[in-house]
Formats: C-alpha cells, sequence, structure tokens
C-alpha cells in the first residue's frame, strides 16, 4: 500500500506550508521550496521538521 492521491493533495510542509510530492522509490515526500525529505515508514508520513533530512 502507499499514500493515496487524497492525502497527498492535502499534505503540506510543516516549514513553509507549500505542497510535497512522492519521491521516485515511494519512500519518501519532497518539499520542492525547502528541499527536505520527509521520510514515509509504514505507509506513514513523519511530518516533523527535526526528522527531515536535506534532499538531494
Amino acid at each position: 500500500m502507499s499514500i493515496s492521491t487524497q492525502l497527498l493533495e492535502i499534505l503540506a510542509c510543516p516549514q513553509c506550508l507549500n505542497g510535497v510530492r512522492l519521491n521516485e522509490t515511494g519512500d519518501g515526500l519532497i518539499c520542492d521550496t525547502c528541499c527536505l525529505v520527509y521520510e514515509v515508514k509504514d505507509d506513514i508520513p513523519i511530518m516533523l521538521i527535526s526528522e527531515a533530512k536535506k534532499a538531494g
């Protein structure tokens, strides 16, 4: 199971409040504005700024 399209439409980066997108491998959500990746564990996005990693 993966994150639904409906959930992706309402999720926002907690730092800048812009939308996020699923990365290519499906295990993280990327905020293109902040260049942060929020990990997805067991189909649950971990949307904590302190847990995010820099993209790329």
